[in-house]
């Protein structure tokens, strides 16, 4: 594939890593590469969103974008320039759906432009047949988990039911941050696979 001339040292450096994730699933070059931009990138999604918390998941979302689409990333650009721009469509499209969906913390449903139209009435208690439901969900997600890899399945049963910080699960695992949440992109893929299949899990 040929590279454009006009490429940075930079850019060089972080289209060899994406040849090695890419076409050897090196994990150490995902990693990498989410060590690089995890901060630039969480920055730019602060100053969009306004929210520490939704620029985290945005941050996390963009990453996951990025490996899932690797394939389509051509070297007539930057991987960073390629990687912002994921992230600023996604977070435009988050923002969009954020607006179109507002509700008020007085359970008040209104519109994007503001205006109230309607009332949300929620009660915390489930009543029995849902309670069954959720039971059979989360008893069928634990079914899935168990079939990943075991390094995979560690990382997830503590990131979604122990519900452990990134920060948490590395120090447990001694493990880098960022080859942390490279594997548990790699995992909810991995789960999505599975999922997609079973045409009785009630999303």
């Amino acid at each position: 594939m040929e590279i454009a001339p006009n490429l940075s040292e930079k850019a060089l450096r972080d289209y060899e890593l994406v040849c090695r994730a890419r076409d050897k699933g090196d994990q150490k070059a995902f990693a990498t590469l989410m060590d690089l931009y995890r901060e630039p990138l969480y920055y730019m999604l602060l100053k969009m969103t306004k929210s520490s918390i939704e620029a985290d998941d945005l941050t996390i979302e963009a990453f996951g974008k990025a490996f899932k689409a690797i394939d389509n990333y051509t070297p007539d650009y930057a991987f960073s320039t390629w990687l912002f721009r994921i992230a600023s469509n996604n977070c435009i499209d988050h923002i969009r759906k954020k607006r179109a969906a507002t509700v008020s913390i007085d359970n008040l449903y209104t519109n994007v432009e503001g205006e109230i139209v309607g009332i949300n009435v929620i009660s915390d208690a489930l009543d029995p047949e849902s309670n069954v439901i959720v039971q059979q969900r989360n008893d069928m997600m634990r079914a899935v988990v168990k079939k990943l890899k075991p390094h995979y399945k560690v990382l997830v049963e503590k990131r979604y039911f122990e519900e452990k910080s990134y920060e948490e699960i590395a120090s447990e695992l001694d493990m880098p941050i960022g080859t942390v949440k490279a594997k548990l992109f790699r995992a909810r893929e991995f789960l999505y696979d599975i999922l997609k299949n079973l045409e009785d899990f009630a999303k």
